[in-house]
């Protein structure tokens, strides 16, 4: 557990000093515990995990190898206990249309959407589409929604660069493969700012364009590793001339 400790405490560019005044713990007691001279409680697992920030899962396996039971469970949007999630996420589907939602999980694997979303699927190669369908890999393939992407470079540089914080943060040999497979595909980079107040995404639909800003909503205090994963990706216009078109 000292070792996974360190490591995450190293990601977060912390020193002991650091962690210890942010956790209320003395530096000794932490350089014990990285060292394997003192055996941490489960209370003190998780807490030292709070304060640096470890996602879920990863929490999990620091307590296995504190040795302590996993504390946070995973289970199925279809479990009965989950209803309450399939409903909060069926309500902002709904809610966002005719603009496009996609609900993805920590991997990026398209998990539910709604109706809106076959604009980004449309002249989409259908091997792209065959499950389990990565959002990053469809929305960055040169077969895949990028061909009608107008400022790919752009957005490209943006999704690329969320894409290595999230592989950072979590640790995640997954997303960092995934990082390494769209870095090589074609499409450019450009690590301009935008004008506006946030990186669009300009696509061209029929004989106009469409200009749309992305937004993420999460479950903030989900203690499920199934709910603390999902992402609600929605894109909303961006002028009043892409709200017009989506919703004529």
């Amino acid at each position: 557990m000292g070792d996974l400790l360190r490591t995450w405490r190293q990601r977060r560019r912390l020193s002991q000093l650091d962690l210890s005044t942010e956790a209320g713990v003395s530096a000794r007691h932490l350089s014990f515990v990285e060292t394997g001279r003192a055996r941490p409680s489960r209370e003190m697992v998780l807490h030292l995990a709070e304060q640096l920030e470890v996602p879920l899962r990863e929490r999990n396996e620091l307590l296995l190898a504190a040795g302590f039971a996993p504390v946070y469970g995973r289970r199925g949007l279809d479990a009965p206990d989950m209803a309450a999630v399939r409903t909060a996420v069926d309500l902002v589907l709904t809610a966002h249309e005719p603009f496009p939602v996609a609900v993805v999980d920590r991997s990026w694997e398209l998990v539910a959407g709604n109706r809106g979303l076959a604009l980004l699927t449309a002249g989409v190669d259908p091997d792209l589409l065959e499950p389990p369908v990565n959002v990053l890999r469809l929305g960055l393939h040169p077969r895949g929604l990028a061909r009608r992407v107008l400022n790919l470079p752009q957005w490209r540089t943006h999704l690329l660069t969320r894409l290595a914080r999230e592989a950072h943060l979590t640790a995640d040999p997954g997303l960092a493969a995934l990082h390494r497979e769209l870095a090589a595909l074609p499409g450019g980079t450009d690590r301009r700012l935008p004008d506006g107040i946030a990186v669009p995404l300009r696509l061209r639909h029929g004989d106009g364009v469409l200009s749309l800003l992305s937004t993420v909503t999460t479950f903030g205090t989900a203690v499920d590793l199934t709910a603390a994963e999902l992402s609600i990706e929605a894109f909303l216009p961006a002028d009043a001339a892409t709200a017009e078109a989506l919703r004529s």
